[in-house]
């Protein structure tokens, strides 16, 4: 992957169906949150190989990752060694990230040993609404201890979802989970290890921000909404404190990078801080070597 030849790095991409079909949410979620962010058809449930003639298209690198939430809705995931082997078709725009769920314990942990050894992944992503955790669970802290000795990046959904958004009792998904105030335990219990809190939190915003300034390596991604939506503060803070920590995101399909970006442009921000949150911060955070050299 040549960084310089690269315009942004989308640190929030889902692999949303495997290569048989099989999609990564039971289906009244997958429609329920097709509806919520108005995206049809095929569109929804792009292949691996579609995201990289996208994102290649674009000169963009894409995060690609599942989500493995199995105990919590009994669905099978899309399995994360499927989406690691597919992103190694596509080295130059795709970084493959893995999904391991939490309540599996020691299994989780060895999952987790195994996608980075043998599929190379370079993070992980969960989601505590869907996957039902609260991140700072102490049931979860072998496997965090596993990926900070391992180096790896992880990446939490943070604030309200688009699934469940809607549905009768919200499909029984609970957005307490998604508290980004529990991450800060995480990062004081693994200081070691690299935190991206995903999304503007919704309705947890200076949560998030107090985190995010308070532990060194915690981050944030300003996937799954438009700029014109993001609160002030957010817009303050990445343009001063947080611009170093602050990540391009655009929780591509359900958001696509053209219009994430087409209102960006329009965000008060200091020109020198726009290639920071587009590349150079992504690139810094996940070890891509810039100057004509390569990931």
């Amino acid at each position: 992957m040549n960084v310089d030849e690269l315009t942004a790095i989308d640190v929030h991409v889902h692999a949303e169906v495997s290569a048989d079909g099989h999609p990564s949410l039971p289906e009244h979620l997958m429609s329920g949150s097709a509806r919520h962010f108005r995206v049809e058809g095929g569109e929804r449930m792009p292949t691996i190989a579609s995201i990289a003639a996208y994102y290649r298209e674009n000169r963009m690198a894409a995060v690609v990752f599942t989500v493995d939430a199995e105990s919590a809705t009994g669905h099978p995931p899309v399995r994360s060694d499927e989406v690691a082997q597919a992103c190694a078709e596509h080295p130059d725009v795709l970084i493959p990230f893995g999904s391991v769920d939490p309540w599996r314990a020691a299994a989780a942990v060895r999952q987790a040993r195994r996608l980075v050894s043998e599929h190379g992944v370079r993070g992980f992503k969960f989601h505590p609404s869907l996957q039902a955790f609260h991140p700072n669970d102490r049931m979860a802290y072998p496997l965090y201890e596993a990926l900070q000795e391992l180096g790896m990046v992880a990446l939490f959904h943070s604030g309200q979802t688009g699934i469940g958004a809607g549905l009768r009792g919200g499909a029984g998904i609970r957005l307490a989970y998604a508290n980004p105030m529990a991450l800060d335990d995480v990062a004081a219990d693994f200081p070691d290890l690299r935190i991206i809190i995903a999304h503007p939190s919704f309705p947890w915003q200076d949560e998030a921000l107090a985190v995010a300034l308070h532990k060194p390596l915690v981050h944030i991604d300003l996937s799954g909404w438009s700029p014109k939506y993001f609160p002030p503060q957010l817009v303050r803070y990445a343009n001063t404190l947080l611009r170093d920590k602050v990540l391009f995101g655009s929780d591509f399909p359900l958001l696509t990078p053209q219009r994430w970006l087409a209102d960006f442009a329009a965000l008060d921000l200091k020109p020198e801080v726009r290639p920071l949150i587009l590349k150079e911060n992504a690139a810094r955070l996940l070890g891509l070597r810039g100057s004509g050299g390569h990931a």
